[in-house]
């Protein structure tokens, strides 16, 4: 299973790189996922490309509430918490202030259990926006 996590902020370079870091030392994330950052394409007669996107390729013996909690963990630590949007295939959730509510909703996407989204609900979406 492919996950991707974004940032949509001005210090979302950092908040990605943070949040790698942190994954990368908590051993149950580390064993059943491979986690990188990935950079957008350089926009031509820039120095290079700006990271994007933080994603975790699983395999077995992944478990899905162990990064919800990781992640969580992880925004307790930040001075002023980023939203984080989670994509798994077309669909999008987004954590904007940590309630138990919105981590149920980011591990129901991760098990492939959260069915249709009820209409009206703006934090699930068919795409980051550029």
């Amino acid at each position: 299973m492919r996950v991707e996590v974004f940032i949509r902020e001005e210090r979302a370079e950092s908040e990605l790189r943070s949040l790698h870091g942190w994954l990368g030392q908590e051993p149950t994330v580390r064993r059943a996922a491979a986690v990188t950052l990935r950079e957008k394409a350089a926009r031509p007669g820039s120095m290079g490309g700006v990271l994007d996107v933080l994603e975790l390729v699983t395999g077995n013996g992944w478990s899905a509430a162990s990064f919800v909690l990781s992640l969580a963990a992880w925004r307790q630590t930040r001075p002023r918490a980023p939203q984080v949007t989670i994509r798994r295939g077309s669909t999008e959730v987004s954590i904007q202030g940590g309630t138990e509510a919105e981590l149920r909703r980011v591990l129901a996407v991760l098990e492939g259990t959260s069915g249709e989204e009820q209409p009206g609900q703006s934090d699930v979406g068919q795409g980051p926006q550029a």
